[in-house]
């Protein structure tokens, strides 16, 4: 809608005021009052051709009269509604992500639950499913892409097929949230006033009265300073009241400029490679590092008989008919899980204002992969049985190393379980994961000569293994972690226990 405004002793002369229509009335309404009349809402002719039409040669528009202007004024490109959808945060620790492949291409449609695309994580490889309803219009970001921010724009979804085109040259915008639906605004031409001449010469006047100092130099001091490029402004005068002489410029000498001293290029002295580090890396090393430093760790270390759990497994393996394989990790997982039920204050998590005390036994087991370490966790442990447990844990460490792990199998857990055993290792220390108060390192099983009077040497050999219990000091106390340590060794060392 416009305005126009006629004064009583000029030519007719009209003011635009745009209230979001492009397009005027054919007609004019008089008031009350006979100098103003007002244009109503018609939307037949525009302004230009109303004004050339009814003779109105001198409008004004914007300050201007029609004929002295020639610019026009456009609303920002506007783009039909639809929905930005934005880097998702897949787990509690992500704070950026890398794009992979694209289920999706420009024009498919896509229905809640479609997977859009993968998304790396800081734990594992992941399907993004999308929970809108429409067409994919542009993707913004293409396949891999690393390290974009959780809430960063990375594709368009639209509502109708055919509005796609539109979308080809769309940038996306600062400020969009996730799947947010944008609405096109039109802004209005802002009017700057130019400052007239005389203020901007007695305000450049002023600026240069306030920053200029003037200084006192003979003629011949000033052409002999600039032949050698000497800033008058740094020689001291020994003339009258400070005054820069000729003498002063010649006995003048320039500061040197201090070397820089030179580095020596230290050059690699065999071939290297060097590996991108991938988000789980990043996030791997930022919470180790934070939990060596902040948490008070200390270290309890026993070693167990091994022997019965060697022969329960091996004759269970026997009966098995190929339904199950047991190893000695599952006769460990069980046995954490049911010392955790007898002492319940190590199954705890400090959450600074409080510590929370877990009913069931969540074991995380510390698995690697080809990205980093993952910790897929066998649910309420203390309550399955130790075939359930190890077809569990071979399929969820299958899962991990492929990179498929749903995120609320391998986020959270009560207790961790880091097994390096089957690698030669004797004994090790392990970093606790926080929130988690502990976590078991389990080393191999060796044999080992014991002093034994029963028998005709007076020895025999038995299968010993070590373990070393990481204890945050906040939530568990030394006589408490001995404690679980001491019904660990009774579940593991009498194995017969775990089947009641």
């Amino acid at each position: 809608m416009y305005a126009l405004k006629k004064l009583k002793d000029q030519r007719i002369l009209t003011e635009l005021c745009r209230f979001g229509v492009s397009r005027v009335s054919a007609r004019i309404v008089p008031l009350a009052r006979p100098t103003l009349t007002r244009v109503t809402k018609f939307g037949v002719k525009p302004l230009s051709s109303y004004c050339a039409r009814k003779n109105y040669p001198a409008c004004l528009i914007n300050g201007r009269t029609r004929k002295e202007s020639s610019r026009r004024y456009y609303t920002p490109k506007s783009y039909p509604p639809h929905s930005v959808i934005s880097m998702p945060a897949l787990s509690p620790t992500m704070s950026m992500g890398n794009v992979g492949t694209w289920q999706k291409k420009i024009g498919d449609a896509v229905q809640p639950g479609d997977v859009l695309v993968e998304i790396e994580t800081d734990k594992a490889q992941m399907d993004f499913e999308c929970q809108e309803e429409g067409y994919l219009a542009k993707i913004l970001v293409e396949t891999g892409t690393k390290d974009i921010k959780v809430g960063t724009p990375i594709a368009i979804l639209i509502e109708d097929k055919e509005e796609i085109e539109q979308f080809t040259n769309y940038v996306a915008e600062k400020g969009h949230n996730k799947s947010e639906t944008t609405e096109t605004k039109e802004v209005e031409p802002v009017e700057q006033k130019e400052a007239s001449p005389q203020q901007t010469e007695s305000k450049t006047a002023t600026t240069d009265q306030s920053t200029t100092v003037r200084i006192f130099a003979s003629p011949a001091a000033r052409r002999l300073a600039h032949e050698r490029g000497i800033s008058l402004d740094q020689v001291t005068g020994t003339g009258p009241k400070g005054r820069i002489t000729k003498a002063d410029v010649e006995s003048f000498d320039k500061p040197t400029k201090p070397e820089k001293p030179v580095i020596p290029t230290i050059e690699p002295t065999s071939a290297y490679t060097d590996t991108p580090i991938s988000n789980m890396r990043k996030v791997i090393a930022e919470r180790l590092t934070d939990s060596k430093a902040l948490v008070p760790h200390y270290y309890l270390t026993i070693e167990v008989n091994m022997d019965k759990v060697l022969q329960l497994r091996e004759t269970l393996n026997n009966e098995s008919d190929g339904k199950y394989k047991l190893s000695v990790n599952d006769f460990i997982i069980k046995s954490s899980a049911s010392a955790l039920m007898v002492v319940p204050e190590v199954n705890s998590a400090w959450n600074n204002d409080f510590i929370r005390q877990y009913h069931n036994a969540d074991i995380s087991i510390a698995t690697a992969t080809s990205s980093g370490l993952i910790t897929p966790i066998i649910m309420n442990a203390q309550s399955k049985g130790l075939a359930t447990i190890s077809n569990q844990v071979k399929e969820l460490a299958g899962r991990a190393r492929e990179g498929k792990l749903a995120p609320q199998e391998y986020q959270g857990g009560s207790f961790t379980i880091s097994n390096l055993g089957m690698f030669g290792i004797k004994s090790f220390t392990a970093i606790i994961n926080p929130p988690q108060s502990c976590i078991l390192a389990v080393g191999t099983t060796e044999q080992k000569l014991v002093p034994d009077s029963n028998t005709e040497t007076g020895h025999r050999i038995v299968n010993t293994m070590h373990v070393t219990l990481s204890c945050d000091h906040r939530v568990v106390d030394g006589a408490v972690g001995s404690r679980w340590l001491k019904e660990w060794r009774s579940y593991i060392e009498n194995p017969l226990k775990l089947l009641l």
